[in-house]
């Protein structure tokens, strides 16, 4: 028997504000016309002051656990995919597994920006796959508006602030596309076009977050 992982239930959360295409034209050169044309984004949610990446990734964690009827305690890993964490260490994760009542196994954070997700839900399927564990919670959270550039158009018209969750359960199979599941996962890096996007700064480098 092969072992899959089964999507349990999902959640997201957005916070309040929202951001229109109109309110960023009377701050930046741009309209909501050139942004629609490119982008299909006609409005993005931003967080309030004293909101955290936390917060966000909580909500959406506890949305999908309700879903799946399920209670924190039940999950054996968290793997929360963030650029904009909480505090450079410990883990954001950590922060929404003890608001969620889980006390064993393991949370911890993925950076890989836009890929985030992905990389977080193939690393949580690949710990289902190896019978390492038999919950994950995987979540993506991020609070863009934190580190974002609102005079440049060529970004800020682009991001906001949100988080959504998923809760994986093991299942068995036969290791055949009959399986219910996820059938496989596959992730991709080029260090090449590391220059292409970036935020600048850093502990090791400028001893600042960017």
């Amino acid at each position: 028997m092969a072992m899959r992982s089964l999507v349990a239930g999902c959640g997201g959360y957005l916070p309040s504000r929202i951001v229109t295409n109109a309110e960023l034209a009377r701050r930046i050169e741009t309209s909501d016309e050139w942004i629609a044309q490119r982008t299909g984004i006609r409005e993005r949610r931003v967080v309030a002051d004293g909101e955290l990446t936390s917060d966000l990734a909580i909500k959406s964690a506890e949305a999908a656990l309700a879903r799946a009827g399920m209670a924190g305690s039940d999950i054996d890993l968290i793997v929360l995919a963030t650029s904009t964490p909480d505090e450079t260490f410990p883990a954001t994760a950590t922060r929404v597994q003890s608001a969620i009542g889980m006390t064993r196994g393991a949370a911890f954070d993925v950076q890989a920006v836009c890929s985030g997700f992905v990389f977080a839900f193939a690393v949580a399927d690949n710990f289902i796959r190896l019978g390492q564990v038999r919950t994950a919670l995987v979540i993506g959270a991020e609070t863009f508006s934190r580190i974002l550039d609102w005079s440049d158009r060529t970004t800020c018209v682009l991001f906001g602030d949100g988080a959504g969750a998923v809760v994986l359960k093991a299942g068995e199979g036969n290791g055949s596309r009959e399986d219910r599941g996820v059938l496989s996962t596959h992730i991709f890096s080029d260090g090449r076009f590391h220059d292409m996007l970036y935020v600048d700064g850093g502990p090791s480098s400028t001893r600042t977050t960017g």
